[in-house]
């Protein structure tokens, strides 16, 4: 008998219930877009603030005090400690290693370049001349990395620093071959296909390398020399190890709790926090699978991917809230309209012994019937907008999700509810007396 009053009440003024669903389905799907963007968004635009670069430097823990210039390091080369290459297959293996997207070790050595003069008819050096004191830096470009599992991942600085602009081509690991900063081809009248030749401290004990591309970064490389890190390492005569590592990782936005000391953390909150991929979180993973290295956040890159990251979320989420209020005040004023209309009715049904209790909970149904219904619309017109948003926005259209779902028909219900309550409350209180008489 219940779902019958309720289906025939439904059914009945069809013109005020269109209104009171269209008005939630409206909401509804403004809630719909912005909670699937918002979903969506912070891994898109994390992998796209890839390309700033990576997030954490690795250093050696033991190393002596830095002496940079510019970016560089002049340190002597026979000096400072160093990590062994073997290591970083284990970056692949800690909690969060589907986050770690790239990373590149260096070897940076202040050399002198010369550029030889061949002669046409022997291909030989004939008369090096000199250019000045450059740096030479050893790093992967594409390298193939063998993990513990079995697997493989290829990383370098190829997808470490995916910005850098190059002209011809990367080089590749296994050759004798280099990429030039485009100051330093511009100074050393070096093109695509230029031998160059590079001599240490030690006279006589040079390399000779040949040129594949001329890239632009926009930073101290533009002035140096990139090649294979294993050439690197037998021109230093230091075999599988390097200086600096380079890590690329996927991260959410640090709060007050992130920046903590993890030292003076209670176990359980030490839990939540390295369970959270935090950059703090990740470098302190990265720590612990590599001995005697020293992890910094490189704050200038993953602060700005917080902060960015933080605004666009409180912009959906400040969208959210808006259209779940238009839909509230919407159902509020379409239920209280529906009560008065309705007034002799509900006198009737409490003169026939139904309950103040009996009365709420009908009408609520109705309202919660209606709720289902516009929810269940503006989902779907809220997925056609999300998509739309996405694809214009970001370059990629988010994906349905049954969360999402569940989340629009739980909130349209509680929107339903909650504009409902004052007119709801005053049906229940309704005597019957003085309706009949038409008081």
């Amino acid at each position: 008998m219940f779902l019958r009053l309720v289906a025939d009440s439904f059914t009945r003024r069809p013109r005020r219930k269109v209104l009171t669903a269209a008005a939630l389905s409206l909401g509804m799907a403004v809630v719909t877009a912005a909670l699937s963007v918002s979903l969506d968004v912070g891994d898109r635009l994390a992998s796209e603030f890839r390309s700033l670069g990576a997030n954490l430097l690795v250093t050696p823990q033991a190393d002596s005090l830095p002496l940079e210039i510019r970016g560089v390091d002049y340190r002597p080369v026979n000096r400072g400690a160093y990590l062994p290459e073997a290591d970083l297959p284990k970056l692949k293996t800690i909690f969060w290693h589907n986050n770690i997207i790239a990373f590149s070790p260096t070897l940076e050595v202040p050399v002198e370049s010369r550029t030889p003069q061949f002669s046409p008819s022997s291909a030989a050096f004939v008369k090096p001349e000199a250019h000045g004191h450059e740096v030479l830096i050893g790093a992967w470009s594409n390298h193939e990395v063998r993990l513990p599992d079995g697997g493989s991942f290829v990383t370098g600085l190829k997808q470490t620093s995916p910005w850098w602009s190059v002209a011809g081509s990367w080089f590749d690991d296994a050759k004798a071959e280099c990429m030039v900063g485009r100051n330093f081809a511009k100074k050393n009248a070096v093109v695509i296909g230029s031998p160059v030749y590079l001599e240490g401290r030690i006279p006589g004990q040079g390399l000779a390398l040949t040129v594949t591309g001329v890239f632009s970064s926009g930073g101290a490389e533009d002035d140096g020399v990139v090649a294979p890190l294993r050439i690197v390492q037998q021109y230093l005569q230091k075999p599988g190890q390097y200086r600096k590592l380079l890590v690329s990782a996927l991260t959410k936005p640090e709060d007050d709790f992130a920046r903590r000391d993890p030292k003076t953390m209670k176990s359980d909150e030490f839990e939540r926090w390295s369970c959270s991929p935090y950059v703090s979180s990740i470098a302190y993973s990265l720590k612990e699978v590599l001995p005697g290295s020293d992890v910094r956040v490189i704050r200038r890159v993953a602060e700005g991917e917080g902060s960015i990251l933080t605004r666009v979320r409180a912009l959906l989420w400040v969208v959210t809230f808006a259209a779940l209020l238009a839909a509230a005040l919407a159902v509020g004023a379409s239920s209280a309209a529906s009560v008065i209309e309705r007034r002799t009715e509900i006198g009737l049904m409490k003169a026939l012994g139904a309950g103040s209790g009996t009365v709420g909970f009908l009408l609520a149904a109705e309202q919660l019937l209606l709720a289902f219904v516009g929810g269940g619309i503006g989902y779907s017109l809220g997925t056609i907008l999300a998509r739309l948003v996405g694809q214009r926005i970001f370059g990629i259209a988010p994906a349905p999700s049954l969360l999402v779902l569940v989340a629009v028909l739980a909130l349209a219900a509680g929107v339903t509810l909650l504009g409902s309550a004052i007119p709801l409350r005053r049906a229940s209180h309704y005597q019957p007396a003085p309706i009949l008489r038409g008081e």
